[in-house]
């Protein structure tokens, strides 16, 4: 859906709901260059009391970004702040993580960069977002992560608005190569346990070994 303003005014910004979950761009539209998509999050309110010594002395969350991703030669890994694997943008994966916000207090959140001038050469990335560390409580978190093509297409917004009880992890959008058009599709799956089980959930078929950051 693209957001609109009383009077018809349109803000040029596409939001990816349950009800309108995808959108296809052009190679002329969206589908080249860098498309940058941007993690922003807020720390919950301090805990107090009972709630502080049940958190650990700390309600403090750490929410990462990250992707999975396969390119056309079947090659796949992730990207992430854990094990340093920060990507690469002029090879493969042609992703790459500019940094890692361990506060939630950064204007400029989290930002992966997707080289889309090599579209030919990815499959398949998925999106995802981590409470590393913290309770997960993904509605205190209040995450949003945006999607900016190049070209001046309109920013596609994705909410991570669905309820979650004790699962750290988020699958947010999954984008797809369409014989030369980026497909983007909303997921917010919600799901327990680390990146294996996430793996496990999309078919991803890797083999994993625990990291720290």
């Amino acid at each position: 859906m693209v957001e609109q303003q009383p009077g018809g005014v349109n803000l040029s910004k596409i939001t990816l709901t349950k009800s309108a979950p995808s959108i296809s761009l052009s190679k002329g539209a969206g589908a080249g260059g860098q498309m940058r998509i941007n993690l922003n999050w807020s720390q919950p309110a301090p805990a107090k009391g009972f709630l502080k010594r049940a958190l650990g002395g700390s309600s403090a969350v750490d929410l990462d970004l990250g992707c999975l991703w396969e390119t056309t030669d079947g090659s796949k890994g992730v990207v992430q702040a854990l094990g340093n694997a920060f990507g690469n943008l002029h090879q493969p994966p042609y992703v790459l993580l500019d940094g890692d916000d361990r506060s939630g207090t950064s204007t400029g959140g989290e930002n992966l960069v997707v080289n889309l001038d090599r579209l030919d050469q990815i499959r398949r990335v998925l999106v995802f977002a981590y409470i590393y560390e913290g309770a997960p409580n993904w509605a205190a978190a209040d995450g949003v992560v945006t999607l900016y093509p190049a070209g001046g297409a309109a920013p596609i917004e994705v909410r991570l608005d669905e309820p979650a009880a004790d699962k750290r992890f988020c699958a947010i959008a999954l984008l797809t190569n369409d014989g030369g058009s980026l497909g983007v599709r909303r997921e917010v799956q919600y799901v327990a346990g680390w990146q294996p089980e996430l793996d496990k959930a999309y078919g991803w078929g890797m083999n994993w070994t625990s990291a720290t950051k």
